[in-house]
């Protein structure tokens, strides 16, 4: 983009002239913007920036969720979104001087966030790297200090006037807030679907924060990717809304779009404030609209500022002038959850604004256009949880600590703790040839529950998933999984199996790895090449004293995605070859276009080179073979193989039937050589293409 070095000047000027007259800090004091972050542990997959916005406009996918739910499903619930905060300045806390509405947003209406315009006002504070934390012992960003699974902590402002590129903020006018963000995810089972955003707001001015209100403004759009790619109109207008006033959840659903291949809500719900507030608001408008009485999108400070307060025109509220029914028609709109007024804020003052983005499926079995209370089941039980999360030893959520619920003994609410169950086994898979070898440690063993503050331990779960789940039924990785076996303790619950079946004598060890592997399990009749889930939870005793059923660990966080496959091999006497062979362009396990397309060399050394040739001697591909390179690079995999977390077995490699040349080959009969890096042996072979 070519910059107007003379117009920088001015508006620097003019907007520095602004800040110093508010006493804003610094105008320079970003970093470089962060969007490579998203949520990863349990079963949504949400981008979350340091300068205020979550969901990345497509802008990264399919690397890179923007809001998928299930994880490996495909499914998209928003495009992008972002803070809202507003409200007037005054000299002092009686309102002299008053001056406004002002209000900072960290998203408008656009057709595209990787050109930022006017709207996108946060920008990084001092210390703007992204801190990822976590509380599981096993995971490499383990703090004593991290609140959930996973924790993202980042700081932002609205005090400067231009990007890091030194480009205006066109038509900014800050607040003077700084704010720290701090998210939650958990990869519970019961817990996997929410990411709570803890917003903590400060006032760095020397004025006074008057009539302050906060929410989070959405572009949502519901949309299975594995079935239409994002871009175009058409993509984005098949959304229907609603809100449920009674818990303070708006979202979104597809109402026209992949219908029977989106089932699922993506809501937005306020969790609570740490200062008194008037109302929760709800109010939606058409995508560049500017013209409707109602819907129309807000275009200036004082119009964003009207729709925070929860209208959505003159006087029209929710219900009041509006008809929900009208909401749940397709169209492309975005909405705005709000809470006010949260009063004033002195200068160095904070308050704590707090909401959480949950996904669910629909429950039951009605037409999927629709949007029944009994479909909502699932919405309203998973932003129950989200609630149970944020009020913590708040057991009764009255805003106040009842005899019995201090379980910490420091007098005040202890907020995030959820009943745990044990933790997730560490656990390794051995690929092999039709076959894969499961191990995991006794770590789960340890686990002492938060509420009961007992070791409650049962038993172990073994799931898999069958061949060809990735490109199946569009199936999430959760979905695909099949509970395959269950060993439990002798001590009168469940089935009582023991453990003596999958118990070693001593324990295993892997090289570079000081874990003690205690279990093992083997799954045999796999199909080479074809792609499985496997994973190995714990579950608990449950605890009635507290009304709390038996608990399971995460089906996803240890989730090994395996390929199995010949071993290494330098052998002279075995032969290497090809499958399929001969390979039919329309095969089962291949995709629908040509660079979906896989063949695997098999019975490999550890360190080779593959030559591909023509009938006539001519080369037409190389391929390196080692412990880093096997073809798991691939388009396929990038698209069923999330992550690129496979593990193959080493003795295979996996090649797309495109040339160094970058064509697919055509028809016909192909040899191949595969010369041993290790001792120089060169071995021969040949394969058929028939498409």
């Amino acid at each position: 983009m070519k910059i107007n070095k003379l117009l920088i000047l001015t508006v620097v000027l003019q907007v520095t002239l602004f800040a110093q007259q508010q006493e804003i800090p610094s105008l320079n004091a970003f970093r470089k913007d962060d969007n490579s972050k998203y949520t990863s542990v349990g079963n949504l997959g949400i981008t979350i920036t340091n300068f205020g916005t979550y969901g990345h406009g497509f802008a990264l996918w399919p690397q890179q969720p923007s809001c998928e739910y299930p994880k490996g499903s495909g499914i998209e619930h928003v495009f992008d979104g972002g803070l809202y905060i507003g409200g007037f300045i005054s000299n002092d806390s009686l309102g002299s001087g008053k001056t406004g509405p002002f209000v900072t947003t960290a998203a408008v209406d656009a057709s595209s966030v990787s050109a930022r315009g006017g709207g996108f006002e946060f920008t990084n504070d001092r210390n703007a790297r992204v801190v990822e934390r976590s509380s599981l012992l096993t995971s490499k960003n383990y703090q004593p200090s991290a609140i959930s699974h996973q924790d993202f902590v980042m700081d932002f402002t609205d005090t400067n006037l231009v990007w890091e590129n030194g480009e205006p903020i066109q038509e900014h006018s800050p607040l003077g807030v700084g704010v720290h963000l701090e998210t939650y995810a958990w990869n519970f089972p019961f817990a996997d679907f929410f990411v709570i955003f803890n917003y903590t707001i400060k006032n760095v001015t020397n004025k006074y924060l008057d009539s302050i209100y906060v929410g989070l403004w959405t572009d949502a759009v519901v949309r299975n990717t594995k079935i239409t790619s994002p871009g175009g109109t058409a993509f984005f207008n098949k959304g229907g809304n609603g809100y449920m006033d009674s818990i303070h959840v708006a979202y979104e659903f597809d109402a026209a779009g992949d219908l029977g291949f989106t089932d699922s809500y993506i809501g937005v719900q306020f969790l609570g404030a740490d200062v008194p507030y008037d109302s929760v608001n709800y109010v939606t408008w058409q995508f560049r609209n500017t013209s409707d009485p109602l819907f129309f999108a807000p275009q200036t400070d004082h119009e964003r500022y009207t729709k925070m307060l929860g209208f959505f025109g003159g006087n029209a509220r929710y219900k009041y002038g509006i008809n929900p029914a009208t909401l749940k028609t397709a169209t492309n709109r975005s909405f705005l959850l709000s809470v006010g007024s949260l009063g004033k804020l002195a200068p160095g003052d904070s308050m704590n604004v707090v909401f959480a983005i949950v996904a669910a499926k629909k429950y039951g079995d009605d037409p999927a256009p629709l949007d029944l209370d009994e479909q909502r089941k699932n919405l309203v039980a998973n932003a129950d949880w989200a609630m149970r999360a944020y009020s913590g030893e708040d057991k009764n959520r009255n805003g106040q600590l009842d005899p019995g619920e201090d379980l910490d003994g420091d007098g005040k609410i202890t907020r995030y703790i959820l009943p745990a169950p044990p933790v997730s086994p560490k656990v390794v898979a051995v690929p092999q040839s039709n076959k894969v070898t499961l191990y995991w440690d006794k770590s789960a063993e340890e686990s002492i529950d938060p509420i009961s503050g007992e070791k409650d331990f049962e038993g172990y779960r073994i799931y898999r998933s069958n061949a060809g789940f990735d490109f199946q039924n569009n199936q999430s990785d959760l979905e695909a999984l099949i509970k395959m076996a269950e060993f439990d303790s002798t001590n009168a619950l469940f089935f009582n199996t023991g453990f003596r079946h999958i118990k070693l004598p001593e324990a295993k060890k892997f090289e570079g790895d000081p874990t003690e592997y205690w279990y093992k399990f083997e799954v045999d009749n796999l199909l080479n090449g074809w792609q499985y889930l496997f994973n190995v939870t714990a579950f608990d005793k449950g605890d009635p004293a507290n009304r709390i059923e038996s608990l399971e660990s995460s089906y996803l966080y240890n989730v090994k995605r395996v390929i199995p496959g010949t071993l290494p091999t330098s052998k002279e006497d075995v032969e290497v070859g090809v499958y399929p062979n001969p390979y039919y362009g329309s095969a089962y396990w291949d995709g629908s276009f040509e660079r979906l397309r896989k063949i695997y060399f098999y019975n490999l050394p550890a360190n080779a080179e593959i030559v591909i040739y023509t009938l006539a001697g001519d080369v037409i591909k190389r391929l390196e073979h080692n412990g880093n390179s096997n073809g798991s690079d691939l388009r396929w995999f990038e698209n069923y193989s999330p992550g690129a977390n496979q593990q193959m077995s080493g003795g295979e490699h996996a090649w797309d039937l495109i040339s160094d040349g970058d064509q697919a080959i055509a028809s016909g009969l192909y040899f191949f050589s595969v010369k041993d890096l290790d001792t120089g042996t060169i071995k021969k072979g040949k394969f058929l293409v028939i498409k």
